[in-house]
């Protein structure tokens, strides 16, 4: 299956550095009760992002001026943490999220993410540090995140590497998923079977 490549973006990076944000606060229990993945864009951060009168928060980052059209999401520590409802990704990458850059991911959020195409980032804490500071300011928030060469370029120039697991990193730039990268083998997967029938014919 395709999903959209991740080669090279660039765009606006939010600062979202709470530790320890968990997928009930990234989407909210009310979003999971659909059949489809529809209308997630408005779950996500749902309590954060919406005043009790169905109007925008005008405090939280993604609503506010010079960060409303956010791509990147520079987060906190142990991000995603919590149930593991696939919900979160969705809704991350409905709004236009495209990765996610921080220090640590939960596991089964980070595998999600691998699933549906959202790159997380982990970076060490002094590059981590170094990117916080930037993007706290609009003027200084847009940077340009390289898969193919492992950077991330800051407004001045300035460069982070990264490091991402191979097979992540070649799904991601092709946009494949795990079937999609599954079936790049199918002529070595047929080729296995019948090799492996033929040398056990009981079997067939």
């Amino acid at each position: 299956m395709s999903m959209q490549p991740f080669v090279r973006v660039s765009g606006v990076a939010a600062p979202f550095l709470a530790a320890n944000v968990d997928t009930d606060v990234i989407m909210p229990k009310q979003f999971l009760k659909g059949i489809d993945r529809n209308g997630l864009d408005r779950g996500l951060f749902f309590d954060l992002r919406w005043n009790p009168d169905g109007s925008p928060n005008p405090e939280f980052v993604l609503n506010r001026p010079g960060w409303q059209d956010a791509c990147f999401l520079v987060v906190g520590p142990n991000f995603g943490c919590g149930s593991s409802r696939e919900h979160a990704v969705w809704g991350l990458k409905q709004v236009g999220i495209r990765a996610l850059i921080g220090t640590s991911f939960a596991g089964i959020f980070d595998d999600n993410c691998q699933r549906n195409g959202l790159l997380t980032i982990a970076l060490d804490p002094a590059s981590h540090r170094q990117l916080a500071e930037r993007v706290q300011q609009a003027e200084t928030a847009r940077i340009e995140v390289d898969l193919q060469a492992q950077r991330i370029r800051l407004a001045d120039g300035a460069e982070l590497a990264f490091e991402i697991d191979g097979l992540r990193k070649q799904a991601l730039l092709e946009g494949l998923d795990a079937i999609g990268s599954t079936l790049r083998q199918a002529e070595r997967i047929r080729a296995f079977e019948e090799k492996y029938l033929a040398e056990r014919p009981w079997l067939a």
